[in-house]
């Protein structure tokens, strides 16, 4: 089946980590099965409140949408419930953002049963703010004189509803699988296991170092978020004599979506709880520095800023000659 073809769009709000290029955006795309057929960007001081990038550049999308066939456009930026009924009603088109793109990749990684419960409670809560769009052909449907509301809002407060019954029983089972995780550490700290965690940013190569390292079959690729599901592993260290335990876990990516970021804080708690963590780094990407600073933030969020680590350069022999480490290993 041919990859549907979309637009990409971003907006320069002046912060620092923009990607002008929208490559990121492009991978992220391809990863969920996309073809990205156009790009366009503009700048703006604030996203304007009806349609995020105001009536012209609107304007502009559409045109260039019909231009190449897109039959798709994806944002770069979070948008409202607003702005996203909006952007569709005058572009004729479906318009989702980064976050939607990102959920849906998550919900086609997922192995495990613990991941595909984060996915769906993430999924989940973003829809729940989603509503308004969703049901928006019923509002105030069949209202009148001394009457309030309608069955509109009858659907929108039953759809709300649901949704709120899917998201507790979803929480209520994911405590369950923390519960289990919890104890499993609890047997690896009596046991007196020392616990590393690799963590980085999405494609890395953290499950291609995992898999080196303990002769595992962890499902690795050249895609973003090939590996969602923590898998742990015993690694035994000829030098010193002794077996440590070795985590592979889901790689961080620039604006996660912070739904996504409390939703998998089970997988997550295997960096809060390691001795290390082995920061794996692409070396051979251009922007690794930005990279390095993203995975920091998540850590911080997550509470895991002061656990030791241990930044390792991956791929490096992907980088020109010229731009390798004299040396194999920095500092101790």
């Amino acid at each position: 089946m041919p990859a549907a073809p979309v637009l990409l769009v971003g907006v320069d709000l002046g912060l620092p980590d923009f990607d002008a290029e929208l490559a990121e955006l492009g991978l992220l795309a391809q990863t969920a099965g996309f073809d990205p057929v156009a790009r366009i960007t503009c700048k703006r001081s604030a996203p304007d409140a009806a349609l995020f990038v105001g009536s012209g550049k609107a304007e502009e999308i559409r045109l260039l949408a019909q231009m190449h066939g897109a039959q798709e456009v994806l944002f770069d930026q979070a948008l409202s419930p607003a702005q996203q009924r909006n952007l569709e009603r005058l572009l004729e088109l479906p318009v989702n953002d980064r976050t939607l793109l990102i959920l849906g990749i998550f919900a086609q990684r997922a192995r495990s049963h613990e991941g595909k419960l984060q996915v769906e409670l993430a999924r989940l809560n973003y829809l729940s703010t989603r509503l308004v769009r969703r049901w928006s052909h019923l509002e105030r449907q069949g209202g009148g004189a001394g009457v309030r509301g309608g069955p509109g809002e009858k659907q929108i407060e039953l759809d709300r509803r649901m949704i709120g019954e899917a998201i507790k029983r979803t929480k209520e089972r994911l405590v369950k699988v923390k519960r289990h995780r919890t104890t499993q550490r609890r047997h690896r700290s009596r046991a007196q296991v020392f616990n590393i965690s690799l963590i980085g940013y999405t494609n890395a190569g953290k499950s291609t170092l995992f898999n080196a390292l303990v002769k595992a079959r962890v499902y690795a690729a050249d895609q973003l978020f090939a590996t969602l599901d923590t898998t742990t592993r015993q690694l035994y260290l000829a030098d010193i004599g002794v077996s440590v335990s070795l985590s592979d876990t889901v790689g961080f990516i620039r604006d996660l979506p912070h739904g996504l970021v409390e939703a998998f804080e089970a997988t997550l708690q295997e960096a809060v709880d390691a001795d290390l963590l082995l920061h794996v780094v692409d070396g051979a990407h251009p922007g690794f520095p930005e990279q390095i600073a993203q995975v920091q933030k998540v850590l911080r969020e997550i509470g895991a800023q002061d656990v030791p680590q241990l930044l390792v350069f991956n791929k490096l022999d992907q980088m020109a000659p010229g731009q390798r480490p004299a040396e194999g290993v920095d500092s101790y």
